[in-house]
């Protein structure tokens, strides 16, 4: 399977993006975000990819960061949710700010999308919510001293933050330990926006 193409943007449009890696053209679906983030026709790029395989069509998905790949991966993963809706959602969000959605359980801000109604929006929350619920209530364990962590307590900040984290791909000990070492009396929001420059600062 691709897992990234890194080349040069031939052609752009709404919603595409076509990268030549080696004289071939690798027509990649994707965000608002991603082709904000990428330079004009004839500049450099690299995404990540998804290869969407159905009995009818073929297409490749691509995204300018890990954290908006492993977001899109997870909403088709619900059931009625496809594709376009996918790239419609994190077209209109961050993933930071869609992860902190769901583990906050705020499907409103989720039909803010064009074609995301309520109900869909809801699925979407509760679904991805479960998956990511299961070993939120416990503390994993940490290379670091106890006495330089928070303890991340079920339906606080922080766990919320964790939740959030484990959405964006990342692993339960490494977002918990990230989050414990910051201020629990922050919002959410910040919580993740820290955790993810100390993350991104230890790579």
């Amino acid at each position: 399977m691709l897992y990234s193409v890194r080349g040069t943007i031939i052609h752009k449009t709404y919603d595409t993006a076509v990268i030549e890696c080696s004289g071939v053209g690798y027509s990649c679906r994707t965000t608002l975000n991603t082709l904000s983030e990428l330079d004009r026709t004839g500049g450099d790029a690299m995404l990540f990819t998804y290869l969407h395989v159905r009995e009818d069509n073929i297409e490749l998905f691509g995204f300018s960061s890990e954290q908006e790949l492993n977001c899109f991966k997870m909403l088709i993963s619900v059931s009625g949710v496809g594709p376009k809706v996918g790239l419609a959602v994190l077209s209109d969000t961050t993933p930071a700010k869609f992860a902190m959605n769901i583990a906050s359980g705020d499907y409103k801000a989720l039909t803010k999308t064009k074609g995301v109604g309520a109900k869909v929006a809801q699925r979407i929350v509760l679904e991805l919510k479960d998956k990511i619920a299961k070993g939120q209530l416990g503390v994993p364990s940490f290379e670091a001293s106890p006495l330089e962590l928070t303890p991340v307590t079920e339906g606080s900040n922080t766990s919320e933050a964790v939740a959030a984290l484990v959405v964006l791909g990342y692993s339960q000990t490494e977002a918990a330990t990230a989050v414990s070492r910051l201020d629990i009396s922050l919002p959410t929001e910040e919580l993740i926006r820290l955790a993810l420059k100390s993350i991104a600062g230890r790579m």
